[in-house]
């Protein structure tokens, strides 16, 4: 009688989103989102006020990402959500998908190709990563919601702000879940908020490092990609 073989653990690539697939930012997807909510004439005195809003943001950024995110996404407070879900699709053409570094299309091809399951992992809003998930035909997305009520937002986060160490917790118990091999997967990320989910797995990819993250890939010797979205023939 033989005996029954262990099942084979798979492989996973984990992306950080922003940044590292694309060029933009949580603060850009809310601006796409909400300036076309306003009165054509609206726009240019929104924005205006908005604009110091950013710098406040940025020094938040700065300090804490985890307390960034908690804090900008209050401003979806009263948004009607159905609208804000369709806009996401509607304008993924047109303000997304034109911000995706093409080395980072080749990158998740080549994962596929092999077998890897690609999970995506962003701080930001799921009904802003579906789209893009959806266009990488990617297996998994883990993102962070908005509590609804009454079909609005009401800005408050029904899950934790995704990242530094909530990053590396939610792809721990993915891999747990899923029969995922930490130790043959690689992970992907732009910034020191990466950290931890890159040290989750064997084989971590610094992308687009700033001065101190690009440091700390080097002392570790991992492996460093400068992604453009205009790479040269």
């Amino acid at each position: 009688m033989s005996k029954t073989q262990p099942a084979e653990r798979k492989t996973a690539a984990f992306f950080d989103v922003d940044g590292t697939i694309v060029k933009s930012t949580i603060v850009h997807y809310f601006v796409w989102l909400r300036v076309p909510l306003l009165p054509p004439a609206l726009r240019p005195f929104w924005m205006v006020q908005f604009a110091p809003k950013v710098i406040y943001y940025l020094i938040l950024d700065k300090a804490s990402r985890t307390k960034f995110n908690s804090v900008f996404y209050r401003n979806y407070k009263g948004l009607d959500v159905e609208t804000l879900q369709h806009h996401s699709y509607e304008n993924f053409d047109t303000h997304l998908r034109p911000k995706i570094f093409p080395a980072a299309l080749d990158r998740i091809s080549e994962h596929r190709s092999r077998g890897d399951l690609v999970v995506l992992v962003s701080g930001s809003l799921n009904f802003i990563i579906q789209p893009l998930a959806d266009f990488l035909e990617c297996d998994h997305a883990l993102t962070v919601q908005i509590h609804e009520e009454g079909g609005k937002f009401t800005g408050e986060l029904t899950t934790p702000p995704l990242s530094g160490e909530e990053k590396a917790r939610a792809v721990t118990e993915f891999a747990e879940h899923h029969g995922i091999d930490l130790a043959a997967s690689y992970a992907y990320g732009d910034s020191s908020a990466d950290l931890p989910m890159l040290q989750c797995v064997n084989h971590p990819v610094a992308v687009n490092p700033g001065k101190k993250f690009r440091r700390i890939a080097l002392e570790s010797s991992w492996e460093i990609q400068n992604w453009t979205l205009h790479p040269d023939p």
